[in-house]
C-alpha cells in the first residue's frame, strides 16, 4: 500500500474532488472540495491518498487549514472504499503517514445528524474511524452541539440587567482567568490540568485574536454598579459570524444573566447583518445548550472532536 499526498500529479486533484462519497457519514460535496481548494483552505499537500500497487485510490483524507496555516489545523474528511476488508486499519496508516508528513497530529472533526448512535450503519462507520484515530494518537474524545440562529429568530432586546463595555487587555485577561474556575467546557478542564489559569487565559485571548472576527468587537459585561458579570467575545469562522467566547463569573452563575450575554452576541452579530450564527457547545454542558435552546438557536449536526491528549 502507498500513502501519499495528491502532489504527484496534476490529476490528482481531480482524482481527489472525484473520489466517491459512498458510505453513511456525511461527506463534503464536490463543490465544497474545489471552494476550500481555491480558497486556500484545502491544499494538495494536505490531501492524501492510500492506493494499491495497481494506482487504484482505496482511501482519501482531506485536512483542513486557515488560508494562512503553515500545517493542517483538522482532519475535515477520512472515507475508505467500502470493499476494503478492515477500514480501521488502512485509514489509521493513511492518517499516520500525513501526521508524520505533517510534523503535528490535527484534531479530527466528524460531523454527524444528531442521534446517529441509534444508526447501526452509521455507528459502525463512525467505529472504524475512531479506531484509526485512536492507533495514531488522537485519544481524547469530545462530543459537541453546533448550533445555528438566523435572522427568522428575532433577537431579544436588552433587559438592563447587564451593562456592556469595551475593556483593556488586561481586563479581559483576568475575565477569561475568572471564568475558567468551575467552567464546564472539556477542553478548559483539560487545559487547567497542565498549566495554570492566566496561562490559559493568554492562550484563550491569543487564539481569539486570531480568529477572522476583530478586537474592537469584545465587551465586558457587568452588573449597573460596575462589578463584572463576565464578558462577550462575538467572533467569526472563515464562512459565518459565530458567538465566540461568553460566560459569567462564578459568583453570578445561576441567574440567568448567561441569557443576557449571549444576547448581547447575538443582537451585535445581527446588527451588523449576520445571516447566519454559529456555535458550538460540548454535550455535556447542559447550561449553556439550555441558554442557546433558549435564545432560538437550533442545533444542526454533532461534531465529534478526536484529538492528541494534553501530556
Amino acid at each position: 500500500m502507498i500513502f501519499r499526498a495528491a502532489t504527484a500529479d496534476p490529476a490528482d486533484l481531480d482524482r481527489a474532488v472525484a473520489y466517491p462519497a459512498d458510505g453513511p457519514v456525511p461527506a463534503l460535496t464536490t463543490e465544497k472540495i474545489r471552494e476550500e481548494l481555491s480558497a486556500h483552505r484545502f491544499r494538495p499537500e494536505w490531501t492524501w491518498f492510500a492506493e494499491d500497487e495497481d494506482g487504484e485510490i482505496l482511501a482519501r483524507a482531506l485536512w483542513w487549514g486557515r488560508a494562512d496555516s503553515e500545517r493542517p489545523i483538522a482532519l475535515d474528511c477520512l472515507q475508505v472504499r467500502s470493499t476494503v476488508a478492515d477500514p480501521a486499519a488502512l485509514a489509521a496508516g493513511l492518517l499516520a503517514a500525513g501526521h508524520a508528513a505533517f510534523g503535528n497530529l490535527p484534531v479530527y472533526n466528524i460531523s454527524l445528524p444528531r442521534g446517529w448512535r441509534t444508526d447501526p450503519r452509521l455507528a459502525a462507520a463512525v467505529a472504524w474511524r475512531q479506531e484509526a484515530a485512536y492507533r495514531t494518537g488522537l485519544t481524547r474524545e469530545i462530543e459537541r452541539l453546533r448550533y445555528e440562529w438566523t435572522p427568522a429568530v428575532g433577537t431579544a432586546e436588552p433587559t438592563g440587567r447587564l451593562v456592556f463595555r469595551e475593556g483593556t487587555d488586561e481586563e479581559f485577561l483576568d475575565a477569561f482567568v475568572r471564568l475558567s474556575s468551575g467552567s464546564l467546557d472539556l477542553h478548559t478542564q483539560t487545559e487547567l490540568q497542565s498549566m495554570d489559569p492566566e496561562q490559559l487565559a493568554r492562550e484563550d485571548v491569543e487564539f481569539y485574536l486570531d480568529c477572522p472576527g476583530e478586537r474592537s468587537w469584545w465587551r465586558l459585561a457587568e452588573l449597573p454598579d460596575g462589578t463584572l458579570a463576565g464578558m462577550a467575545i462575538p467572533s467569526a469562522t472563515p464562512y459565518h459570524r459565530n458567538v465566540g467566547y461568553l460566560g459569567v463569573v462564578p459568583e453570578q452563575r445561576g441567574k440567568g444573566l448567561i441569557d443576557e450575554v449571549l444576547a448581547e452576541i447575538t443582537r451585535f452579530h445581527a446588527a451588523e447583518g449576520a445571516e447566519r450564527i454559529t456555535a458550538t457547545t460540548d454535550t455535556v454542558n447542559t447550561p449553556m445548550a439550555a441558554a442557546f435552546d433558549r435564545a432560538g438557536y437550533e442545533v444542526t449536526e454533532i461534531r465529534l472532536v478526536l484529538e492528541q491528549p494534553q501530556a
